[in-house]
């Protein structure tokens, strides 16, 4: 990841310093609420709320709504709510960024009437809210008083790494006003303190690196499951320029080419006999097998170091033929392998 991190953390791979995630102060007691689940007796279930299944509820009850599971991030800036959200939002959450803590309340309400495709929600709470920020104390009591499973993660870290992290992208700390950013830091420690005590994980991110704080957050949140991979396998054309967002590129140009067979020229890769044609060229299945090995290798690196997603660029003189059948055989691959896969013909059709 070599993009600066919203927050001001610089990428590890350049050597300057990135966001982290901070050492669990108060950190692996995670408090839990229990849905209370309480059935309204003396209705008929022909008035429950949409999205709610009374399949399983005794006669004349109607079972509340599955209220969401909720995670509120804050901290300092600069020490990370971005990465965390961001890993959160990879795990499946629904992210909402710098929501008015007044209307959390309300956001986990939508979720409960979304028939359980909103199941768990994370808010980025920070001081470019800081007018609603008061509200924050009252939406928490209201969250209680419902039993919402909630959890705050908060991003701490130093002094020292919050001055080289701004510093580093030249921006100014929100609450510095006219003054340094060691006055903006001391600002928003004085006004966060209260929730950082609240606080059911707090990350210190003085020395961590992004990889390492999205280590963190998926030890918490991703439970027993593996973070998921999500591929996109691409065919493209050489003569059209490479592909600019991809991770890894393949050429195909050492395979015989199909346009030269007259009867094979107007079909692309997807037609049988034009991806029968390749595949029966000498070291067309051996390379299949053998770049089906390595990227399964590149996978498993991928998800110990928090990427999530990644792009395969296929390629061939037009991406008309060679490249298209090799994007499908090798998307179908990653598919059997347990790897979420998109095929894409970038070029197919632009002759």
């Amino acid at each position: 990841m070599t993009e600066q991190d919203r927050d001001g953390v610089a990428d590890v791979s350049t050597g300057e310093p990135k966001e982290t995630a901070e050492g669990a102060a108060a950190t692996d007691g995670a408090t839990t609420r229990e849905n209370a689940g309480e059935p309204v007796e003396g209705t008929d279930t022909a008035d429950a709320p949409e999205g709610t299944d009374t399949a399983d509820a005794p006669e004349g009850t109607v079972p509340e709504p599955a209220i969401p599971e909720l995670v509120i991030i804050s901290g300092m800036s600069g020490a990370g709510r971005s990465t965390a959200a961001k890993c959160l939002e990879d795990l499946g959450w629904f992210v909402v960024d710098n929501l008015p803590p007044a209307l959390i309340p309300t956001m986990v309400e939508l979720g409960a009437r979304s028939q359980g495709n909103v199941a768990r929600i994370a808010v980025v709470v920070d001081v470019r809210g800081r007018r609603f920020f008061d509200n924050l104390r009252e939406s928490l009591a209201d969250l209680d008083a419902k039993q919402v499973t909630r959890r705050i993660v908060f991003l701490e870290s130093s002094d020292e790494a919050l001055v080289r992290r701004f510093e580093s992208v030249r921006r100014p700390h929100p609450l510095q006003g006219d003054g340094r950013i060691v006055d903006g830091i001391e600002a928003e420690r004085d006004l966060l303190r209260e929730l950082r005590g609240d606080a059911d994980l707090v990350i210190d991110t003085s020395s961590l690196n992004v990889h390492e704080l999205r280590a963190k957050m998926d030890a918490q949140f991703a439970g027993d499951e593996e973070p998921e991979l999500r591929a996109t396998v691409m065919s493209f054309g050489y003569k059209y320029g490479l592909p600019v967002d991809a991770d890894l590129v393949v050429d195909c140009r050492f395979l015989p080419n199909p346009h030269w067979v007259p009867e094979l020229r107007p079909f692309t890769g997807l037609n049988e006999e034009v991806s029968g044609y390749v595949f029966n060229q000498p070291g067309a299945k051996e390379f299949l097998d053998r770049y089906t090995e390595l990227l399964e290798l590149i996978a498993t690196g991928y998800r110990r170091e928090g990427k999530r997603y990644v792009t395969v660029a296929v390629g061939c003189t037009g991406g008309k033929h060679r490249s298209v059948a090799m994007s499908e055989k090798l998307g179908a691959r990653l598919a059997a392998e347990g790897i979420e896969t998109v095929v894409v013909h970038r070029d197919m059709g632009r002759e």
